[in-house]
């Protein structure tokens, strides 16, 4: 099982202020990998920064908006300073703005371009050339079930989505040769805070869950588990490839 721990690594989490992005640091964190914690909400940052601490676990919070080249920049240069080279990068910030097509300004669609598609980018851009030092690196780009199916009202969502899947693949290639692997997780229904209203709603709930196959929602914890995984040396040989882990919603 020594393959699957993470002491001695260095992991920035974006968007790890709550949901799966905090469940994967602290996973990440229960592994053995020292956490870089990253959002835009102080208060929570530190309350997730605090519960890794209490179960043992080595975290520090970064404040930054990954939509923002000054942001990353700056993000990159306190936390090699503070923590040194991550070995780790999850791009895990995202929106998802739900509405006809029709109906979005192109603002509103920039914005979920910039969050789900230009942060990854800016934040694999900034910590890359470290890895490519190391000669040592593992990327995981949360992606979607939106990037092999889709849904009324997901357009602008699922394109961000699509083209991350698109960058992930070509990232893998062009970092293969350095050892940085660089892989996808499309996570389907889970039980997170943007998924409350319609889990405590018992009709709309069990009308949902009827839809997946496994006949339940996603367990944070699971993600969790699959992150370690993709980032430890029993991964070594998975890169430019994307795991679906949805209870085998798209499988219908």
């Amino acid at each position: 099982m020594a393959e699957y721990r993470l002491d001695g690594r260095l992991a920035v989490v974006t968007g790890a202020s709550k949901g799966l992005g905090k469940r994967m640091a602290e996973a990440l964190a229960e592994a053995g990998a020292r956490i870089a914690l990253v959002a835009r909400d102080q208060k929570r940052l530190e309350g997730v920064r605090e519960s890794i601490a209490s179960r043992g676990g080595k975290a520090q919070a970064f404040l930054a908006d990954v939509t923002s080249e000054a942001d990353v920049a700056a993000l990159a240069e306190q936390v090699r300073n503070r923590a040194g080279v991550p070995d780790i990068l999850i791009n895990n910030a995202g929106i998802n703005l739900r509405k006809p097509l029709h109906e979005f300004t192109l603002e509103e669609w920039h914005q979920v371009m910039q969050t789900n598609l230009d942060g990854p980018f800016l934040c694999t851009r900034a910590f890359v050339p470290g890895m490519i030092e190391k000669r040592f690196g593992r990327i995981i780009n949360m992606t979607s079930t939106m990037s092999h199916v889709s849904l009324p009202g997901r357009a602008a969502y699922s394109a961000s989505k699509s083209g991350l899947l698109g960058m992930t693949k070509a990232l893998a290639l062009e970092l293969a040769p350095f050892n940085i692997t660089v892989n996808g997780i499309s996570p389907g229904p889970f039980a997170t805070e943007m998924n409350t209203v319609l889990i405590q709603d018992p009709v709309r709930n069990a009308e949902f869950v009827s839809k997946i196959p496994l006949g339940r929602w996603g367990k944070v914890e699971e993600i969790g588990a699959l992150a370690v995984f993709l980032c430890s040396d029993a991964a070594a040989f998975i890169t430019g490839t994307d795991i679906l882990i949805d209870g085998g919603w798209t499988a219908q």
